[in-house]
């Protein structure tokens, strides 16, 4: 079933904010959640021979010690791994979530979620990670990777939980946008929510038809949409949009008409990503 909502935890301050995300996409949905954490390979225990050049019975004794270090080290990280996700779980509750489960993972992060996607309906992990504070100019590794590859939706957390109260569907005609209303049309997230479609760029007869043919999608889904032409650059213009009038989402595809090749993500998605203060919801 491609029902749960996927969310992703670390220590990261914004481990809190991806949970009550989590919490209140499922609440819309009526989806249970799944709270994931990942052991990554970096995390493991390193195979490293310090006993240089000691021989004799003090080697042997110093690999037991080093043996056993490791095993020690071992324990701690999948018990700190437990204790996120305890603690990430005790938010869900307390947000009212009635169907939470908890998985522990040893990986890569994105084989991890390639294995579990086919059951997600959306997968919701925050804007950084655990670096966050020493790289506030740089989006998280992880999270460019798993948009590399994801297939569902990616719902990318900012660092404060707010309510949702509007969205904001960036729409160029490519086919991920195009993916991206159809997204919004078959999902009950976005009933009742204040839906505006933006074109950034020069007015013409074939963005007015684009954007008419995005806002019929939604009509016939009974989503009543504004639509906008507006004149400049997408990375700027949009999340102008988003502060000046507070939208509190913005939706886009992974892509637009301007990629290149499936290993760079389009450079409006990565710097809006990047300076959007609110929720981003990707779609590929």
């Amino acid at each position: 079933m491609t029902d749960k909502i996927i969310a992703l935890v670390d220590g990261s301050i914004y481990s809190e904010s991806v949970c009550h995300h989590a919490a209140w996409i499922a609440q819309r949905t009526q989806a249970p959640v799944e709270l994931i954490h990942v052991l990554g390979r970096r995390e493991a225990p390193e195979k490293v021979d310090l006993s240089g050049a000691i021989r004799l019975g003090a080697r042997t004794r110093l690999m037991e010690e080093l043996a056993e270090l490791d095993a020690q080290r071992a324990k701690l990280i999948s018990r700190r791994g437990r204790a996120i996700l305890e603690d990430a779980r005790a938010i869900v509750d307390r947000d009212g979530v009635r169907e939470v489960t908890t998985r522990l993972r040893h990986g890569d992060i994105v084989e991890a979620i390639a294995e579990v996607e086919g059951e997600a309906r959306v997968i919701v992990i925050g804007k950084r990670g655990e670096a966050a504070d020493f790289a506030k100019g740089h989006l998280g590794s992880n999270l460019e990777r798993i948009v590399r590859a994801a297939h569902r939706p990616v719902f990318v957390a900012a660092r404060a939980f707010k309510p949702i109260e509007s969205v904001l569907i960036a729409y160029d005609g490519s086919r991920a946008a195009r993916k991206a209303v159809e997204h919004v049309a078959r999902s009950s997230f976005f009933r009742d929510l204040p839906v505006t479609i933006v074109t950034v760029g020069a007015e013409t007869d074939e963005t007015r038809k684009r954007l008419a043919d995005a806002k019929a999608t939604l009509a016939a889904a009974g989503i009543m949409a504004e639509t906008r032409i507006v004149p400049g650059q997408p990375e700027v213009e949009l999340g102008k949009m988003v502060d000046r009038e507070g939208f509190g989402m913005l939706v886009m595809g992974a892509y637009g008409h301007s990629r290149i090749r499936s290993l760079v993500i389009g450079s409006t998605t990565t710097e809006m990503m990047r300076s959007c203060k609110v929720p981003v919801l990707l779609l590929r």
